[in-house]
């Protein structure tokens, strides 16, 4: 950078500093722009970044680490960001109705200014605009939005990014779009439409925004509590009768919010349904910004649930439930055998989609993304339903039509889509544990109902690679390479068939990912993480089998190929 454009990034950053309304990021930015001017290197590396663009809003929304600049997360950006919505859900009303947005937030660090300051843009944009009363979990205000006929959704939350992450989610619904994507995250091309809204150069002071005219919907213990309602909305997922209720008194399960809002709403999602031994995560119960005792805050991450898995070992439990800091996401571990072990994300959504199907009406479709297993696909065919695929992202599935049940392998599942048209981490949760309930009182158990499943349908095995860049443009070298020049085998078999999904596929829109088959049928998809910095390898092998005795020796060799397919995908990656 010659020495006019750093005249000009001090200038940007000045700019920058003297608007923004939040003073710790604005004093973050003086300081910088000072340790610039006295000719530190890092500081100037830094103020470059932050203003070496703008952050992009997508489908996602907007995701990114706090702190002040164009290309971090903080006050200007999402006033500009909600500025944007209110024009585009403007245009969209066209005078003939008064949108109405719901607004809902996490934990993180200042989650609850941004919601604010939102609610704020909305009320000076003549919106009528209902914000949560409290941090609450993701999937209380997407329900929000189906129950009040919103025309849009705004969760603040980073989900299960790193500490120092916030983001900004936006669902569509209301009057503001058709039947199959209200309530949804939105999709293209909205995402682009409302992006082409976002003025990034307007001025501060001249975004118009109310000091109060919102309303906050009730609290806890109020009338009317907002997660009283949610919560009685969805406890219809799993039936009611007395037998059940006295063998859900026997249930011991263990839940971790893992220094999320989730806590509070799923040890009383569990209690309303009759299951009174709860064992909280003490030291992961209550929110916390900074998430202490995990390097990840995501139950997916190596070590994230090792103190649920400890508590349950102590209080001999029969299940662990851990959700995500935004509680959208549901993981689980059981006992198999002596030992405990956490279960896949796509074992989940076996067990879920398989349970949730008997008694789903007629005509309803179960829906997988299509880096999850193709067992759901063999289930659905059992139970005599459609299946449907889709693109990677709850975005997808929950549009699907005449949908009943819906799962992504990254721990996301939709057992009440007619509730919520978003994964959730507190409904599955209480749909697995009534499934346990009802297995443990016919003395079998998840891992068996697991078995039992594999025999039925083959021995399914999935494993993930990802690599993880600070230099993001390695990522599209690296998705070049597989289409020019794919591994002729994997795992010892011949690769049969290569798909490049970015031209596209039979009722799938185009998307950056590759798809590779091989003759002895395992698979691998192969595409960039829509939400970190990471390019992932989704692997599956499938064993067929005969009857249930044959199970684990399948399981074994199944494991091993698709450790050969992994350990081959990670020296290809790796060459240079």
């Amino acid at each position: 950078m010659n020495h006019t454009q750093k005249i000009q990034l001090l200038t940007d950053a000045g700019n920058w500093a003297a608007q923004d309304p939040d003073p710790e990021t604005q004093a973050e930015l003086q300081q910088l722009i000072e340790r610039v001017n006295n000719g530190d290197a890092p500081a100037f590396d830094d103020l470059a970044d932050r203003f070496s663009g703008v952050l992009e809003f997508g489908t996602a929304g907007l995701r990114a680490e706090l702190g002040a600049g164009p290309m971090r997360m903080n006050t200007v950006v999402v006033m500009r960001t909600a500025a944007g919505i209110a024009r585009f859900l403007t245009e969209k009303a066209a005078g003939q109705y008064t949108p109405k947005v719901v607004i809902g937030f996490d934990a993180r660090f200042n989650s609850d200014v941004f919601a604010q300051a939102s609610a704020g843009i909305f009320v000076a944009a003549g919106f009528d605009v209902l914000l949560m009363p409290a941090p609450l979990p993701t999937p209380v205000l997407a329900w929000a939005v189906r129950e009040f006929s919103a025309e849009a959704g705004i969760m603040v939350t980073a989900s299960h990014n790193p500490p120092r992450d916030n983001g900004y989610k936006v669902y569509v619904g209301g009057r503001a779009t058709d039947d199959a994507g209200r309530g949804a995250q939105i999709v293209s091309p909205i995402d682009a439409q409302i992006a082409e809204l976002i003025d990034h150069e307007q001025p501060v002071a001249q975004i118009q925004r109310a000091t109060s005219g919102w309303e906050v919907l009730p609290a806890a213990g109020a009338e009317g509590d907002i997660e009283a309602a949610y919560l009685a909305a969805i406890a219809p997922v799993i039936p009611a009768t007395k037998s059940d209720d006295e063998a859900r008194k026997n249930l011991r399960v263990v839940v971790s919010a893992m220094h999320g809002v989730g806590g509070h709403t799923m040890k009383q999602a569990l209690l309303d349904a009759g299951f009174n031994d709860v064992h909280m995560v003490a030291e992961q119960e209550q929110p916390d910004p900074l998430f202490p005792t995990v390097s990840f805050p995501n139950p997916e991450e190596p070590g994230a649930i090792d103190l649920s898995l400890d508590l349950a070992r102590k209080v001999q439990a029969d299940l662990v439930i851990a959700n995500d800091p935004d509680a959208d996401r549901c993981a689980a571990a059981i006992l198999d055998g002596d030992s405990w072990r956490m279960l896949r994300g796509d074992e989940v959504g076996w067990l879920l989609g398989d349970q949730v199907s008997k008694s789903l009406p007629e005509g309803k479709k179960l829906a997988n993304s299509i880096v999850s297993s193709r067992m759901l696909a063999a289930i659905a065919k059992d139970a005599g339903r459609e299946h449907e695929e889709t693109l990677t992202g709850f975005k997808w599935i929950s549009r699907v039509e005449n949908l009943g049940f819906g799962y992504e392998e990254a721990l996301g599942y939709c057992v009440a889509p007619d509730l919520v048209r978003d994964k959730d981490g507190i409904s599955a949760g209480i749909v697995l544990a009534d499934l346990a309930v009802g297995l443990k009182a016919n003395n079998s158990s998840l891992a068996t109902r697991l078995d039992e499943l594999a025999a039925k349908h083959g021995v399914h095995v999935t494993d993930q690679l990802s690599l993880r860049f600070t230099d993001l443009a390695q990522i599209p070298v690296l998705m070049d390479r597989f289409r020019d020049q794919a591994p002729e085998t994997l795992g010892g078999s011949e690769v049969s068939e290569v798909t490049d999904l970015s031209k596209g596929a039979e009722k799938l829109p185009a998307t950056n990912a590759i798809i590779l088959h091989t003759f002895s049928g395992a698979r691998v998809i192969v595409r960039p993480s829509g939400t970190e910095p990471k390019l992932k390898c989704y692997l599956e092998t499938i064993e067929p089998v005969d009857d249930l005795l044959e199970v684990p020796a399948a399981r074994q060799r199944a494991i091993e190929q698709v450790q050969a397919i992994k350990k081959e995908l990670a020296a290809y990656l790796n060459a240079n």
